[in-house]
């Protein structure tokens, strides 16, 4: 198979995924085969295990995996009690299956015949392809949509988990955004991924109930200058000025909260935004090579900024050309989200490519599943959307379906330690 066979074989197969944990399973079943042909150039290192236990979640500045299965969850229990207990429970589970073990101790056939099996069982045999899992808290677990404290935390929400604003062209679907706890589970090969929601789906079965769930294929963004950028679902590299995993500096002011900047329990924390943006695929591809470049801003090759040769040299946005005109237009998407015109406001974005099949029209139902994270979204991400969404020429190609906010408190530090257990103490 070629690579290009390969390439489009895979966007094919993951088109097979749809909302919802039992659909997303069948869909990500079919694309183990081609897993691991992005993922890295060592595969020793791809199908290898990422720690869980540490000072800040995995998942976050790990280098970005090839595959993702992102799920929102709504909390159904009314029990604060038995929401802790699930917590340690997950925590456990996410040990194991991190270190490629089963999600329980009995696993997918140890147990006795007539009880149901504490593991699902699909990905025996295979290696923890660097599957990471990283937990988040909605603003709802703390007040409800009407507003009731169900658990007892409502005066333990953090100050920079202020709900998002509404954005210029938002076309949001309420049933595919928010929840109360969110699960990235990022790995190499997608089964791993999927395999762990499920379980942890399984797992919470009666505590809590899947929202919404995303796959993804193709990270859209790189995590650490060891990776290539990638290209985007519009064929233009995505993510150059990323925050990096070696960036020690702009990470403690970037990325991780820090004492002072709220309560205790998100200390070592970071925030995290999710959007489904859908791509106008057909009409973006139906325009000019010379306009792509122009609304983007950057050469569709080279990935370098216009009027620049390489794809990491600095941006020149008072150059212009002979028209008198800037060389990068004031509407241009890189203008509009770089650092510079930001306040140095940075993100650490580590989204992925989805295709969730086509819209029925004959169109595909494909683009960016965005994933950032950052230390307090209301002076980075809030004020970054909100140039783009009234400024980007590229809004003409994009609709945004579905939004996401959560809480990401800092690592599990050891096997007494679990998730969230410094938010319910």
């Amino acid at each position: 198979m070629t690579g290009n066979m390969s390439r489009r074989r895979a966007i094919a197969l993951a088109g097979a995924g749809a909302a919802g944990v039992a659909g997303v399973a069948a869909g990500a079943g079919a694309l183990v085969r081609v897993a691991t042909e992005h993922a890295s150039a060592d595969p020793g290192a791809a199908s290898g295990a990422v720690p869980f236990h540490g000072e800040h979640q995995a998942g976050i500045t790990t280098p970005a995996q090839d595959r993702l299965h992102f799920v929102a969850f709504d909390v159904i229990t009314k029990d604060r009690a038995r929401l802790v207990e699930l917590l340690q429970e997950w925590t456990a589970a996410a040990a194991r299956m991190t270190a490629g073990k089963d999600a329980g101790v009995l696993g997918a056939v140890g147990g006795v015949p007539e009880a149901p099996p504490d593991d699902t069982g699909e990905a025996l045999g295979l290696p923890p392809s660097q599957l990471t899992l990283t937990v988040g808290f909605g603003p709802t677990l703390f007040r409800d949509a009407q507003g009731r404290d169900r658990f007892g935390i409502a005066d333990r929400r953090p100050p920079a988990l202020a709900d998002l604003p509404h954005f210029a062209g938002d076309a949001l679907r309420p049933e595919i955004s928010g929840g109360d706890l969110c699960v990235q589970a990022c790995a190499n090969d997608p089964q791993v991924a999927v395999h762990a929601i499920r379980n942890l789906a399984r797992i919470g079965m009666g505590v809590v109930s899947v929202r919404w769930s995303q796959l993804g294929f193709g990270r859209t963004s790189s995590t650490s200058r060891d990776q290539a950028t990638p290209r985007n679902l519009f064929g233009f590299k995505d993510g150059t000025a990323n925050l990096k995993a070696e960036d020690a500096g702009l990470l403690r002011d970037q990325l991780w909260v820090q004492p002072g900047d709220g309560p205790d329990w998100m200390t070592g924390g970071s925030y995290l935004v999710t959007r489904k943006i859908r791509m106008l695929i057909e009409t973006w591809d139906r325009s000019p090579l010379a306009e792509q470049e122009q609304i983007v801003g950057r050469a569709k090759g080279t990935g370098a900024p216009l009027g620049r040769t390489g794809e990491f040299d600095d941006p020149d946005f008072a150059a212009r050309g002979d028209d008198g005109q800037p060389v990068i237009a004031e509407t241009a998407h890189v203008r509009l989200a770089h650092p510079a015109q930001n306040d140095g406001a940075h993100l650490l974005r580590r989204g992925y490519n989805f295709v969730d099949g086509s819209d029925g029209l004959g169109r595909l139902d494909a683009g960016l599943f965005f994933i950032a994270y950052q230390r307090d979204p209301r002076r980075q991400f809030v004020p970054t959307q909100t140039r783009l969404s009234r400024q980007d020429a590229m809004n003409e190609y994009l609709r945004h379906v579905s939004s996401g906010l959560f809480a990401c408190p800092p690592g599990v530090r050891d096997g007494g330690d679990h998730w969230g257990r410094a938010l319910f103490a």
